[in-house]
């Protein structure tokens, strides 16, 4: 674990009532407009290569770099060992200047503003983030009008640099751990190729604790078996918390509707602790990444929810199902076809590959 680069925000209870930007729902739709009962929004969204363009040393994000700063033999040798062409492509002519970082950060603030009356989520899990900086100069530059406190992250190792992150307006209750992940036997050039589950704990306005995982599962080209042993250190860190806590776990599962067809993770390794939140509230919903290989839609992001492994039917805090939502309303999140626009060069056109998803909890409990 790597907590040196965390930034984060820890205020005490006391402070909660001055700080926290949480609110009672007004809407005059919401089953939640009753006075006392309190609501939160989550969303997951994978950003698609949120990158700036610095060179980092020991990570390989060199196809995010200004066209000024590729012309050299050294970047075109590495470029050249990239197996996969459009990817080398990239590598090679992308043009990553300051005009495309300014495009790209604007096109994932307006996806994730577009929820809560155009204040974004209470809590945002981000995955495909290179590092704090790029995240703080979202947050701060493009997201000012939804008031998030200051990003959360740790640097991982993946190979690339890209990182699991939170934006919340919710205070923090303890400084924010990433899990390693064990592959066992799985060799170390896969394990590269991975990321760690952070955890933050988050302060709810009736002083509850709850727990928020941020994941990001090895790519379906990686055996299943390496989902698996993430899905089961997921569980491990639920069970581990106290049998109270209320929890989530939101991200790019990367497990496809094909695979699941097959090995049943999610019936084997997923419901018996947790609920699903599309499930329950996005029957319709044809996905958040479409497959245009195979024609078919996935729900790779997903937001998992568990009201507390012993609370049962008297939990304090659930899933509004009525409020699972694809956060796809943008024009530039969706291509003619109906499906998730990727973001591309030269044009800058596009946000990301995957759509978000969102939700809201609510409680009665009145305080």
């Amino acid at each position: 674990m790597n907590t040196s680069k965390t930034i984060f925000s820890i205020l005490g209870i006391g402070a909660l009532l001055a700080t926290s930007a949480c609110r009672e729902t007004t809407d005059p739709d919401s089953v939640a407009q009753d006075a006392g009962v309190h609501a939160i929004s989550i969303m997951t969204f994978n950003v698609e290569n949120l990158f700036d363009n610095v060179d980092d040393p020991g990570k390989d994000d060199g196809t995010y770099l200004a066209l000024t700063d590729k012309q050299n033999d050294e970047h075109r040798t590495a470029c050249a060992t990239i197996e996969v062409r459009r990817w080398r492509d990239q590598c090679l002519n992308w043009d990553w200047n300051e005009d495309i970082i300014q495009q790209k950060l604007q096109v994932i603030a307006d996806a994730i503003l577009q929820v809560d009356d155009g204040r974004g989520a209470d809590i945002v899990a981000l995955q495909e983030v290179e590092n704090i900086g790029i995240l703080e100069r979202l947050r701060t530059d493009y997201l000012g009008s939804a008031e998030y406190l200051p990003a959360i992250l740790v640097e991982g190792s993946d190979l690339r640099g890209i990182d699991v992150a939170f934006l919340s307006r919710l205070p923090l209750a303890g400084t924010p751990t990433l899990h390693s992940i064990p592959f066992e036997g799985i060799p170390e050039k896969r394990v590269a190729d991975t990321r760690g589950i952070l955890q933050a704990d988050f302060l709810l306005p009736d002083e509850t604790l709850l727990s928020g995982f941020a994941v990001h599962f090895p790519a379906p080209f990686h055996p299943a078996e390496m989902r698996e042993m993430a899905y089961a250190r997921l569980n491990r860190l639920l069970d581990a918390l106290p049998a109270d806590r209320p929890a989530f776990a939101a991200g790019d599962f990367n497990t496809t509707s094909s695979e699941n067809a097959k090995k049943d993770l999610l019936g084997r390794l997923v419901r018996p602790r947790w609920t699903v939140a599309h499930e329950v509230g996005c029957e319709e919903c044809p996905g958040t990444q479409y497959y245009a290989a195979d024609g078919s839609w996935s729900f790779l992001d997903m937001i998992l929810w568990s009201p507390g492994r012993n609370r049962g039917a008297d939990a304090t805090w659930a899933i509004r199902a009525d409020s699972v939502q694809l956060a796809n309303k943008t024009p530039a999140q969706v291509t003619l076809e109906g499906t998730p626009a990727r973001f591309n060069l030269p044009e800058g056109s596009g946000v990301s590959d995957h759509w978000p998803l969102a939700l809201m909890i609510e409680t009665t409990n009145k305080q």
